[in-house]
């Protein structure tokens, strides 16, 4: 057996899974204008577990401290391709004057680790990079999870301790201009691929510093994807094209990792190309495809505790900015008001996204986030500002078999009484459970919306087979 195999095989039966093959070529930690000094500073020491395992990480880290000392600390590591070459012939020159006897393939498997260390987010690289992966979980240095389809499984893969997976942390995070530390234990960042990241670290998380990367298609997913993936029915996309191209206010409800994003994403696509569109996010993911866009994103406060800038501040601020429709990626406080007041104001066509249980839930808990404003409102006038602002509500859920369905779609008919009413226009029934896959239909209601004239307005004619009970479509 040769030597790296020897020593990855000695690795294994210690229980403890070493950095793993493999590293994204692009390094998704882009530092722009950073510098190699930072990483020289942050050098890795050999754990010491058993013989064959610090062999294994010995040569590692000989090869990668070596490296360290003798790149260029000048050297820009947003230039990834220069980068990559200088390392790989460092490293051809390492294992030559050390006489370290390794295959054409070993080398390679070996480059790629170190490559991933100095470039990448190092083990996550191989799991970043693998198709059909939604979501990576970090538990601490030793316990990583992954979600396909649904489905939440461990993964062999592993940290050599907490500083390493800090060090991970770091990459992501600074060139953001964000900081975390045991001032500000927590942080919403994103790689560069827009992929969302969220950590938390001791004292605040006890099992060691965790990160969550929700994992977003390098290719959005498109409308026909997202029909044969059995989210939603031809017909319910049609109805929801027409609302969004008639001006609507629509709000995009579900629960944590539900698919809102990606559903506001489709539905995002469907403003006209000579729409003016301003997004606000606290970390921008959104992928809307339309050339006049402009992408606002939040800011913390500073380490004084200054400068904070919220999605409260950038809602008010784009009204200064003469949109034709105002995208906002999630309200959770006292932006809601203010969100409602854009909508109230002129600015139709507006989306943004909430969590909650239902559509029913969705209503209350914007009601909540206006109370947060913390302007003295009598509950009244804030439930008319909701009656009068929002239009549609389209309510998302993951099922139990993993798969993610749009489960309502409710418009907001006004008020009766003090009580908001809804009318449910599609909604879907389970009808069976088989071979861990739920069985149900998304079927119209056979109610027509009462902004049937505002559609119609627009030029848009749908027929009156989309809201008619007529044949069930099984998905």
């Amino acid at each position: 057996m040769s030597l790296l195999k020897r020593l990855e095989k000695g690795q294994g039966e210690s229980g403890e899974s070493g950095p793993q093959e493999g590293g994204r070529s692009g390094g998704g930690g882009q530092q722009g204008g950073s510098k190699l000094s930072s990483l020289q500073s942050r050098r890795v020491a050999p754990p010491g577990a058993d013989s064959q395992r610090d062999t294994y990480f010995d040569l590692k880290t000989r090869v990668q401290n070596r490296l360290l000392a003798e790149l260029d600390p000048a050297m820009d590591v947003s230039k990834i391709a220069e980068v990559r070459k200088t390392i790989q012939d460092l490293f051809e020159q390492i294992l030559a004057e050390e006489s370290i006897p390794l295959s054409r393939p070993e080398k390679h498997r070996l480059f790629e680790q170190i490559a991933a260390e100095i470039l990448g987010f190092g083990p996550l690289d191989p799991l970043l990079r693998e198709e059909g992966i939604t979501e990576v979980m970090v538990n601490g240095a030793k316990n990583i999870y992954v979600e396909r389809k649904g489905t939440l499984t461990r993964v062999p893969v592993s940290f050599e301790s907490d500083e390493h997976v800090m060090r991970i942390i770091d990459r992501i995070v600074a060139p953001l201009g964000r900081r975390i530390d045991e001032q500000s234990p927590y942080v919403d960042a994103r790689l560069p691929d827009g992929s969302r990241v969220n950590a938390i670290i001791p004292p605040i998380s006890l099992v060691g510093p965790s990160l969550t990367i929700r994992i977003f298609s390098k290719n959005p997913i498109t409308v026909e994807q997202y029909i044969g993936f059995g989210s939603m029915t031809p017909e319910a996309m049609q109805f929801c094209k027409a609302c969004v191209e008639s001006k609507l206010n629509i709000v995009v409800s579900g629960g944590t990792g539900s698919g809102k994003t990606t559903l506001l994403n489709i539905l995002s696509g469907f403003i006209p190309e000579g729409d003016r569109i301003i997004t606000i996010e606290n970390a921008a993911e959104l992928q809307l495809r339309q050339e006049h866009v402009v992408t606002l994103e939040s800011r913390p406060p500073n380490i004084e505790g200054r400068g904070e800038v919220t999605i409260q501040h950038l809602v008010i601020n784009s009204l200064r900015m003469r949109p034709d429709r105002i995208v906002v990626g999630e309200i959770r406080d006292g932006a809601a008001l203010d969100m409602l007041q854009a909508m109230n104001t002129g600015h139709d066509g507006s989306l943004t996204t909430a969590h909650s249980n239902s559509p029913r839930d969705t209503i209350a808990r914007i009601e909540t986030m206006a109370l947060m404003a913390g302007f003295d409102l009598p509950i009244r006038a804030i439930r008319e500002q909701i009656a009068s602002a929002v239009d549609l509500i389209v309510h998302i859920d993951r099922l139990r078999d993993g798969s993610r369905k749009v489960v309502y779609i409710s418009e907001v008919a006004g008020m009766e009484g003090d009580v908001i009413t809804l009318t449910d226009l599609f909604q879907y029934e389970q009808t069976g459970f088989d071979e861990g896959k739920i069985i149900g239909q998304f079927r119209a209601t056979g109610l027509r919306p009462k902004f049937m004239d505002k559609i119609e307005a627009s030029g848009i004619h749908l027929p009156a087979s989309i809201f008619g009970v007529g044949k069930r479509q099984r998905y």
